[in-house]
């Protein structure tokens, strides 16, 4: 029995050591079984159709809502692209007019039978086809495609495609639709190895994994019911986002929180008094970090554009989850199990951790000894990184959207082959039905087009589908767009190229907006954390520094090695959301043991060293979990899944191995209390410096043996 401990209290804390976890858990079964059924709906709530991704306010945005309610609903759009290299054949033509001719009498077609047109060089010969027997109906728009492609089939070097916006849409829901079976299970394989290495248990890395993954399975239940509540848009994209960030943010708050239960327990006998001692320590480093993640997220609501604004509260919603999860489910089941889980590497009671010379006691001596010089270098460095981003590849073209040529994109680069000075994608005009005739006058009295028809009319708008004279997504065409929208007021302008323009303006237009409120409310969360206002700043302009290095090796990256001809308009907006909100819960779980350290007592470079070798292990176990799961979405097929994984990877490595481990510990040394202005601390007189700072923390009560660092060490 510990001093001042009567068999009353013993008692007591007994018991709750056996009533509260077994509580949780009983808890944790409910909510189970009450999230359980509306997570099995999520599925039935995400849709990937062209509004879902589109800026809310946009010409492209409206003209397409309003195609969906003209007779007929949403035209599924198509063009048969028959080609062969020397020049088509009388039998090519033969074939390709029986194709046609089968397809309209399987399906019926706007304007029937459509004709066929030739190219210059007769290599090539196109039929456009367009239905709206699917209407909105994604899963019968995938289906008419299907048939269509299973009757247009080449045969003795005649090579058969099906492009248009319908099959494009189509190849694009089978990558999303791809997302969230692969996405997972590669998701829990890369972290269970991880875990295993980390922890060199057979058991421990299980408990963390199946808590993250019960997290997941909540936030999917909770995703479903903001949907039904408030039409919170869920796209492959930001429900495949939300798993990530569940299981890279849980198992990051994981690591911090065993590695500290795993140090407590050899001053505290009993697993539950522990495991408070734990959550007291590392509880408020946790709930900041998530705190900050959450809250960037979140500021993705003021974006229009709808898969940004939809990402930002499922992102949330995952970190969330797993904070809940990690902080009141894994410590349940960790008391349950008790010490044992920790076999072979047990923790015992009054027992102290080998003293060995970890790598991040070596790094932190490094930036102590000469702190001034470790950050210029540092700087020196990030900033020639952050100058590849002037090396990234233009906007992304949408034939460039895949890692993989689907057979729609195939079509369209034949298309631009064989037509070069005409459009081959429509570019669709919704005008106001009694103006109809003056609309169609005008557009084809601009300059750029080509052709323009009138098509459908209903509720009080006219379809006018207009060609233009330039290649799909090319200068000239966008020029074309533009003159129609400045020619054309009280009309919508849309399309796929509509669509793209629309995308990089509003992206550039959100980055303005969105970038100020993460950096002020990751500022704020920071402030009230750490009670200074230097050390939020340094870690802010430390995270946003690794963003832009990030960029730069993605520039220097995606096109020379990769062959990524093209950048994804919304990577910088993404990108720096993701890398300032996870980038600094690795600076709150330093700069938090920092203070912890000197509130102890502890001069300003023995906070400094000392967190970082108590921290740095298990900093780095985080941040290569993390960066290992966001690495996921690489192996997805979309080039902008691959460049958002592959920035937000790399950046998390930056930030962990050089950011957290030598400029923000140098800058603090240098710093020394100032990095505490104007909080108590920078005031406090503290003890001289020894030459090479102790590993001891200076804590720890005379009844208790004394606390020791302890290093988790990465793999």
């Amino acid at each position: 029995m510990r001093a001042g401990e009567t068999t009353a209290t013993r008692r007591l804390g007994t018991g709750r050591g056996r009533a509260v976890p077994w509580a949780l858990l009983g808890l944790w079964i409910a909510v189970i079984a009450l999230v359980g059924p509306f997570a099995a709906k999520l599925g039935s709530v995400q849709h990937d159709k062209v509004t879902d991704y589109l800026p809310a306010s946009a010409d492209s945005t409206q003209a397409a809502k309003i195609e969906e309610k003209l007779p007929g609903g949403e035209t599924t759009e198509m063009v048969l692209v028959y080609h062969r290299d020397g020049g088509l054949s009388a039998a090519d033509r033969k074939t390709a007019a029986g194709q046609v001719a089968e397809i309209t009498r399987q399906h019926e077609l706007i304007g029937g039978t459509p004709q066929g047109i030739e190219s210059k060089d007769g290599t090539t010969l196109m039929y456009p086809v367009a239905s709206n027997e699917p209407g909105a109906d994604e899963e019968k728009q995938d289906k008419l495609v299907t048939d269509v492609r299973e009757v247009a089939q080449g045969e003795g070097g005649l090579s058969v495609d099906v492009g248009g916006t319908g099959a494009l849409g189509t190849d694009s829901g089978a990558v999303y639709d791809s997302l969230g079976g692969p996405l997972l299970y590669t998701t829990v394989a890369v972290v269970a190895v991880l875990l295993i290495l980390i922890y060199r248990s057979p058991v421990l890395w299980l408990v963390p994994l199946v808590v993250a993954g019960i997290a997941d399975y909540m936030s999917m239940g909770v995703a479903y019911g903001l949907n039904q509540a408030f039409g919170t848009t869920v796209s492959g994209q930001s429900s495949g986002v939300m798993t990530i960030l569940v299981f890279g943010a849980g198992t990051d708050y994981a690591l911090l929180l065993i590695s500290r239960y795993r140090e407590e327990l050899r001053r505290i006998e009993r697993p539950y008094e522990a495991m408070v001692a734990a959550l007291r320590g590392c509880g408020p480093a946790v709930l900041a970090s998530s705190g900050t993640v959450a809250a960037g997220l979140l500021c993705l609501l003021a974006a229009d554009l709808n898969s940004s604004r939809g990402m930002g509260p499922l992102g949330a919603v995952g970190v969330l989850c797993a904070l809940i999860a990690m902080m009141t489910l894994l410590p349940a089941i960790l008391v349950v199990v008790g010490r044992r889980v920790f076999w072979p590497l047990v923790p015992a009671f009054g027992s102290t951790p080998k003293q060995r010379r970890s790598l991040f006691s070596a790094m932190g001596s490094s930036a102590g000894r000469r702190p001034l010089t470790v950050l210029a270098s540092g700087a020196v460095l990030l900033g020639a990184l952050a100058l590849g981003s002037f090396n990234l590849p233009g906007a992304l073209k949408q034939e460039d959207s895949f890692v993989k040529k689907p057979e729609s994109v195939v079509a369209m680069e034949t298309l631009a082959k064989s037509f070069p000075d005409s459009g081959s994608q429509p570019i669709d005009v919704i005008t106001p039905q009694g103006r109809a005739d003056e609309t169609l006058a005008t557009v084809r009295g601009t300059p750029g087009v080509g052709s323009a028809e009138k098509g459908r009319t209903g509720d009080g708008w006219t379809e006018i589908s207009v060609f233009a004279k330039s290649a799909p997504q090319s200068a000239g065409e966008t020029t074309t767009i533009k003159s129609l929208r400045d020619e054309l007021k009280g009309s919508y302008v849309g399309g796929d190229s509509a669509q793209q323009i629309d995308l990089e303006d509003t992206n550039a237009r959100d980055t303005k907006i969105v970038v100020p409120l993460v950096l002020v409310s990751v500022m704020l969360i920071l402030i009230v954390l750490l009670r200074s206002l230097v050390a939020p700043l340094l870690l802010v302009v430390a995270v946003v520094a690794v963003w832009g290095a990030s960029l730069g090796i993605g520039g220097l990256v995606f096109e020379p090695l990769l062959g990524l001809k093209g950048t994804d308009p919304g990577l910088g907006l993404l990108s720096f959301v993701f890398l300032v909100a996870l980038g600094v819960d690795y600076g709150i779980f330093l700069m938090h043991r920092m203070r912890e350290e000197s509130l102890a007592g502890a001069g300003p470079a023995t906070a400094a060293l000392t967190a970082l070798r108590t921290t740095g292990g298990v900093i780095a176990s985080a941040g290569l979990v993390l960066a290992a799961t966001f690495a996921v979405l690489m192996n997805m097929g979309l080039v902008q899944l691959v460049q958002l994984g592959f920035v937000i990877a790399v950046g998390v490595l930056l930030d962990t191995f050089l950011v957290r481990t030598y400029l923000v510990t140098s800058a603090s040394v240098a710093l020394g209390r100032k990095v505490w202005w104007p909080g108590v601390l920078s005031r406090q007189p503290g003890p001289a410096e020894p030459a090479e700072p102790a590993g001891a923390s200076g804590r720890g009560g005379p009844t208790e043996p004394p606390r020791q660092p302890e290093t988790v060490s990465a793999p």
